[in-house]
């Protein structure tokens, strides 16, 4: 290692050393995130933080005060029902309706735990609807974290990545996983976490089709719901809408986080929105674990009761009044986030100015959007080698290798904690990076 880094190499040494990582690269996100912490402490430098997905903007301002007042109400004292409060359940309806052009009744509705519950719940009851059907597919790269919950479970899962298999490549490769009938549902995030890859139109019709074909259920992940910027997701009820595999299959799950679009991340409130048909589903295979035999009522009266009696109650209150205020016109929450997509432009520019690649940058054969996430690698360097290094210049992310990437030689960037004051450092640090490896 140079020792004209940015951080002294011994200081980074001696963490690594602290917190038993023989190899920083094949850190977890939360492991790389506490070794900065250290560093930062220590040398008063400030890293540019691409490892961990946290919204880098204030809360909306309409969900805090909708909070306090619930909580000045008293709510604090009593429990909520399971499924969620009443008028929550109905703006998540009319949220899907109008921005994703999707009718769900507001039973099927369901505030969870954020959206990690709401996975979890999910893939506990969906595995058990069909006894012969005992698998999650993940189309990767993903969420690390899905799959350490299957693994938690006992649940067993397989995988493939998607990005050599786009467009009508994608039904040939799904469908050889879908016949083997042991795929009780498959998962993907769109807007894709890590890669931010889109689903095309034909890509979801695709999915839905053989989904309904072998009797999957898809889960839809939607952390990142209209934050597709190259096209105006905004306007309720006006088209173009949020893409979805809901046109396409009527066995779906969606899972709509308020982490990102709103910035609510702490008070872990997501929204689980199950399909009609799949609600009203029926299979005496759920007997044996909920005693009933409706897939609705196994996963709010079985699954989710067991899990956490439901999620706290007052901040139901500040979704409902976040969700209100976008459904009625009057907050525009794409506009909001759009800076997370106008910072990427720029920062990606400084790493490929220095020597660094795009590895994901096409949806088919249109230019990837700019967005919360984006994806590098610099010639002669492995994902996992390339953390390694670019710790000591101050500068953090994680490796595609953990998402279930093939592409092994690329890093996540996620851009929401970097200030735009902090620009003038990152130009600086990857460009004393090219110097050293260029």
């Amino acid at each position: 290692m140079k020792k004209d880094t940015p951080i002294p190499a011994a200081v980074v040494e001696k963490y690594v050393e602290q917190m038993g990582l023989e190899q920083v690269g094949k850190a977890s996100i939360r492991e790389i995130k506490r070794l900065v912490d250290f560093i930062e402490a220590e040398t008063a430098t400030r890293y540019i933080r691409m490892e961990m997905g946290i919204p880098g903007l204030k809360p909306a301002q309409v969900g805090v005060e909708a909070e306090k007042r619930a909580l000045d109400s008293g709510v604090a004292a009593i429990y909520p029902d399971i499924d969620g409060i009443k008028g929550l359940k109905n703006e998540i309806s009319r949220f899907v309706k109008l921005f994703m052009n999707v009718e769900v009744e507001p039973h099927g509705c369901i505030p969870t735990v954020g959206s990690m519950q709401g996975s979890f719940a999910t893939f506990m009851t969906v595995t058990r609807i069909n006894k012969e059907k005992d698998t999650i597919l993940f189309l990767d790269p993903g969420f690390p974290v899905h799959k350490q919950q299957c693994r938690v479970q006992g649940t067993k899962f397989d995988s493939f990545d998607v990005y050599n298999y786009r467009g009508e490549k994608l039904r040939e490769k799904l469908e050889a996983h879908l016949v083997k009938g042991n795929v009780a549902a498959l998962l993907y995030s769109n807007p894709n976490n890590p890669s931010w890859i889109c689903f095309t139109e034909k890509e979801l019709k695709i999915i839905g089709e053989l989904a309904t074909k072998y009797d999957v259920v898809v889960i839809e992940d939607l952390a990142y719901f209209a934050m597709d910027f190259r096209q105006d997701l905004s306007k309720p009820g006006v088209p173009p809408y949020q893409p979805t595999v809901a046109n396409y299959t009527d066995q779906y799950v969606l899972l709509i986080s308020s982490s990102k679009v709103f910035s609510y991340a702490g008070q872990r409130i997501g929204m689980m929105v199950i399909s009609n048909a799949l609600f009203g589903r029926r299979s005496k295979d759920l007997l044996p674990y909920y005693g009933m035999e409706q897939f609705g009522r196994a996963m709010v009266f079985g699954t989710i009761y067991a899990l956490s009696s439901g999620t706290a109650h007052s901040p139901q209150y500040a979704l409902e009044a976040m969700l209100k205020a976008v459904n009625d016109g009057e907050y525009n929450f794409v506009d909001v986030v759009k800076e997370y997509g106008e910072k990427a432009k720029i920062m990606k520019k400084m790493f490929t100015d220095n020597g660094f690649t795009i590895v994901y940058d096409k949806d088919e054969d249109k230019p990837l959007a700019d967005g919360f996430y984006f994806t590098i690698a610099y010639p002669g360097f492995s994902g996992e080698q390339l953390i390694e290094a670019l710790v000591y210049y101050g500068i953090s992310a994680i490796s595609l290798a953990i998402t279930g990437s093939e592409r092994l030689e690329g890093l996540r960037a996620c851009v929401s904690l970097v200030g735009r004051d902090q620009f003038p450092d990152l130009e600086y640090r990857v460009k004393k990076f090219h110097e050293h490896h260029g």
